[in-house]
């Protein structure tokens, strides 16, 4: 329970200080934030190992900070810092950590799955059980990419989780005008895959599928789907709100929002343990922002470094 609330609230906040701080243009990347999304990676992550990789989309901060990213480094990285995660080359988009298995994320819808599968395909060489959980919205179901890979996949049986955050909109297009059914964990069965949903957004109904799911991955059974339904609260892009844009309303957060999960096991906890991990996760924080403040900006002379090999 302490475990996963100190997951929850971490993410949480993390992006809610970088949305804090994005207006002042020390950002020097677009964002793409999970606020109101966490339970789906929290509860995937929460049944890994450590020695498994997780790869993420362009919103890709949840599966870095919940995998262990290394939190200063994904700040200097968002403000184009050479201690950034990616040396400040890539930015919000583009995080990656090997030391914790975390898969470079893409810019570009899907192409990170096939990327996963490429990884997932070395580890059933490798033979020591490990897996790959790769993240992925709605929108990149619709991409070639995302079924050559489950075609894939389940062809040489890869020890590869699918997670698909369904919140419902391809950027400000919703499902009812992209999607002639909403029936995707049938689609993804014809290719031989095993499919469950998780409706309501409940963070141990998640990690209960995940636990599963893993087990038979684990067990040579090949890949496993699980498409989850969450609701992000903030814009596609960027810090603020956009229920003034047309495409959705407000009325439609309501239910997610009595549901959060964040609040939902803050409530589970006693005043003063909750306290106590609010507060280590704000310094946590508060010393990454710091960091990143006080940080180099790469030198001049690196702009020719890995354009040509050595």
């Amino acid at each position: 329970m302490r475990r996963v609330y100190r997951s929850l609230r971490r993410l949480r906040r993390a992006e809610e200080v970088t949305a804090e701080i994005y207006p002042s243009d020390k950002i020097k990347s677009p964002v793409h934030l999970s606020i109101g999304q966490e339970a789906v990676t929290v509860g995937i992550v929460d049944t890994l190992m450590a020695e498994d990789y997780v790869a993420g989309s362009y919103r890709c901060h949840a599966a870095y900070i919940a995998k262990g990213g290394d939190l200063p480094a994904m700040y200097a990285e968002m403000y184009g810092k050479s201690t950034g995660c990616a040396k400040g080359r890539g930015g919000s988009m583009h995080l990656i950590e090997t030391p914790h298995n975390i898969i470079g994320s893409s810019a570009v819808v899907g192409t990170h799955i096939p990327v996963a599968v490429g990884h997932a395909l070395a580890l059933k060489r490798e033979g020591k059980g490990r897996l790959v959980a790769v993240f992925l919205g709605d929108g990149a179901t619709e991409e070639g990419a995302f079924y050559e890979s489950l075609n894939f996949a389940s062809l040489h049986k890869l020890p590869v989780l699918f997670v698909c955050e369904n919140n419902g909109f391809a950027i400000h297009t919703p499902l009812a005008k992209r999607w002639a059914t909403r029936r995707l964990c049938e689609r993804v069965e014809t290719f031989g895959i095993p499919a469950v949903r998780i409706g309501d957004g409940d963070v141990f109904a998640i990690r209960d599928a995940a636990t599963d799911a893993a087990k038979a991955i684990r067990n040579g059974q090949g890949p496993q789907f699980i498409e989850c339904e969450t609701y992000r609260w903030r814009e596609h892009v960027g810090p603020g709100e956009d229920y003034d844009d047309g495409y959705r309303e407000r009325a439609d957060q309501a239910p997610w929002v009595k549901n959060d999960q964040v609040a939902r096991l803050a409530g589970m906890l006693g005043a003063r343990e909750r306290d106590s991990i609010d507060a280590e996760i704000e310094a946590e924080i508060a010393a990454a922002v710091d960091f990143a403040e006080n940080s180099p900006e790469p030198e001049p002379e690196e702009l020719w470094d890995n354009v040509y090999a050595d």
